[in-house]
C-alpha cells in the first residue's frame, strides 16, 4: 500500500471526546449513551511528538483533524498540536473538521493566527439557528455563530459543509447567502450517504434520541435533488450483482488513502489506513466489537500503537496485508469488506456527497 518514507497526509483523531451527540455518530447509540466499547481517549502534545517526529513532519504535505468519535475543538492540546505541525513545515496544509460550538472567541482568534493562510476550518452546520440542533444535538446556535465569526474575521479560513435533510432543506439557499455574508470561502451542500445501507435496503429515517433515551427528531431524507446520488446507482448494483454482498465480494478497489498516501492516527494513538478500517472496530450495537472483520488484520492494539513508534507499525505488515486481501474471491474468504464498502468501483456514497 505504502511505506513510512511516502506518507504524505496525516488524518488526525485527537479525541473521542465531544459536546454534541448526533445520532448518526458511533460516538453515542442514537443520541443516547455513550457507546460502551470506547474509553474516551484523547492525543495530548506529548503523545504526537512522540508519534510524529520533526523530519516525518517534514515529509508531510497535509495534516487535517477530523475523527470518528470525537471533535477537536473540546481536546485540550488542539491549539498546541496544530503549532507543533505548523513549527516543523510552514508550508504544509493544516485543517480541522468542527461543528464549531465549543471553546471561546478568542482561543477561535488564536486558531486563525496558527492555521495562517496554509490552513482552513471546516465547520459543519447543518441548519439554521431553528434546525442545526436537530442533528448537532447539543450544539449551541449562538456558540457557533460567535464562533465562526471569530474566526473569520481574525483572517481564518472557512468553509461551511451543510449536511442536507428533510427538516433543514428549505435552508439551504438562506445559509449559503448568510456563509457568504460571513467570509466563509465555500459552501458545500453535502448529499449525506447516511441514508445508504451497507447491506440491500436504503434507509428512509432515522429515529434519534437524546441522552436520556427520549426519542427527538425522526431524521428523515431531504427531497431527490438533495439525495446521494449513490441512493440510486444502488438499484443498478443491486440488478447487476444481485445483492450489496455480491459486490463487494467482487469490487475493484480504488482505495483512496493509497492514491493520496494518508495515514489515519485514532485517538488511542493506533495506526490504520484510514477512518473507515479504524470505524468498524467499536460498533456500539455488537456486543463484542471482536466479531468485525477489521480486527483479524490487527496484530495487536499495542502493535498498531503509534505513540511507541510509527515506522514499527509498518513492520507489522498490516497495510500489505490489507492491499493482499484485495486479491481474495470473497469477503467471506478474506477480502476486507469495508475496503469493498468505501472504495469499491463502482459505488461510492462518501465521494457522492459532494456531487
Amino acid at each position: 500500500m505504502y511505506n513510512y518514507n511516502e506518507i504524505k497526509t496525516i488524518h488526525l483523531e485527537v479525541t473521542q471526546n465531544c459536546q454534541a451527540s448526533c445520532p448518526m455518530c458511533d460516538r453515542n447509540m442514537n443520541g443516547e449513551g455513550i457507546n460502551p466499547h470506547i474509553n474516551l481517549d484523547e492525543l495530548s502534545l506529548v503523545d504526537c511528538m512522540n508519534i510524529f517526529s520533526p523530519q516525518f513532519v517534514k515529509q508531510l504535505d497535509t495534516m487535517y483533524m477530523c475523527g470518528n468519535l470525537g471533535d477537536p475543538i473540546v481536546a485540550r492540546d488542539t491549539l498546541e498540536i496544530f503549532r507543533y505541525f505548523r513549527k516543523h513545515n510552514e508550508k504544509m496544509w493544516l485543517s480541522m473538521n468542527t461543528n464549531g460550538g465549543a471553546k471561546d472567541a478568542n482561543w477561535w482568534k488564536e486558531l486563525a493566527v496558527v492555521l495562517g493562510r496554509m490552513g482552513a476550518v471546516i465547520f459543519s452546520v447543518d441548519g439554521l439557528e431553528d434546525t442545526n440542533h436537530i442533528y448537532r444535538q447539543g450544539v449551541v446556535w449562538k456558540n457557533v455563530e460567535r464562533n465562526m465569526r471569530a474566526f473569520i474575521n481574525a483572517g481564518g479560513r472557512a468553509r461551511w459543509d451543510f449536511l442536507i435533510f428533510e427538516h433543514n432543506q428549505h435552508q439551504v439557499e438562506e445559509a449559503e447567502n448568510l456563509a457568504k455574508q460571513w467570509g466563509c470561502e465555500k459552501f458545500i451542500k453535502k448529499k449525506t450517504g447516511r441514508f445508504v445501507d451497507a447491506k440491500t435496503n436504503k434507509k428512509e429515517s432515522h429515529q434519534a434520541k437524546n441522552k436520556k433515551g427520549k426519542e427527538t427528531a425522526k431524521l428523515k431524507k431531504p427531497d431527490v435533488k438533495y439525495q446521494n446520488k449513490a441512493l440510486t446507482k444502488q438499484e443498478t448494483i443491486l440488478k447487476k450483482y444481485g445483492s450489496m454482498d455480491n459486490y463487494y465480494d467482487a469490487a475493484p478497489i480504488n482505495c483512496k488513502v493509497a492514491k493520496e498516501k494518508s495515514l489515519f492516527i485514532t485517538a488511542e494513538g493506533l495506526a490504520l489506513p484510514c477512518c473507515w478500517t479504524a470505524g468498524r472496530m467499536y460498533k456500539w450495537w455488537h456486543e463484542d466489537p471482536y466479531v468485525e472483520q477489521i480486527w483479524d488484520f490487527i496484530p495487536s492494539k499495542k502493535k498498531l500503537n503509534a505513540k511507541h513508534g510509527l515506522k514499527k507499525v509498518f513492520d507489522t505488515g498490516i497495510f500489505e496485508n490489507i492491499k493482499n486481501s484485495w486479491e481474495e474471491p470473497s469477503c467471506s474468504q478474506g477480502k476486507l469488506k469495508v475496503c469493498s464498502m468505501k472504495c469499491g468501483a463502482e459505488f461510492d456514497p462518501f465521494t457522492e456527497q459532494f456531487t
